[in-house]
């Protein structure tokens, strides 16, 4: 089975940091990102900008929403797929990502969230 995995961060607090802390705290991330991807069950790994357009149906038509964050300090940072036998064992996995590893994260608002993907489908890249 597939799992979607969200890292949230909170953005005020990130933004609060020094750029050449960020630096440092992204290096510190970089060995663990090896160790998750030496499990050989990461699929793919995407970072996310902090830009959110949203589209919602109403009355009729398409609506474009600028953030749809507007009760929370919590923004998506990375998402990425893993394979696994069951939720416990994309658990283990996804336990090895910089998010549970690097304490001051604990700070900063960063977690995961695990979800069982019922549909997958990849589509060759074209240039």
């Amino acid at each position: 089975m597939k799992y979607l995995c969200i890292g949230y961060f909170n953005q005020e607090k990130m933004e609060s940091l020094p750029q050449a802390e960020i630096e440092t705290l992204m290096s510190q991330c970089q060995p663990h990102l090896e160790n998750l991807y030496s499990s050989g069950q990461v699929i793919m790994d995407v970072g996310t900008d902090s830009e959110v357009k949203s589209l919602q149906r109403v009355g009729g038509s398409v609506q474009v929403i600028n953030s749809p964050f507007t009760t929370t300090k919590e923004v998506v940072g990375s998402v990425f797929i893993i394979e696994a036998d069951a939720i416990e064992e994309a658990i283990r996995i996804a336990s090895s990502h910089p998010t549970t590893k690097i304490e001051v994260g604990e700070h900063l608002g960063w977690r995961i969230d695990i979800r069982p993907i019922h549909y997958f489908k990849m589509f060759d890249q074209k240039d």
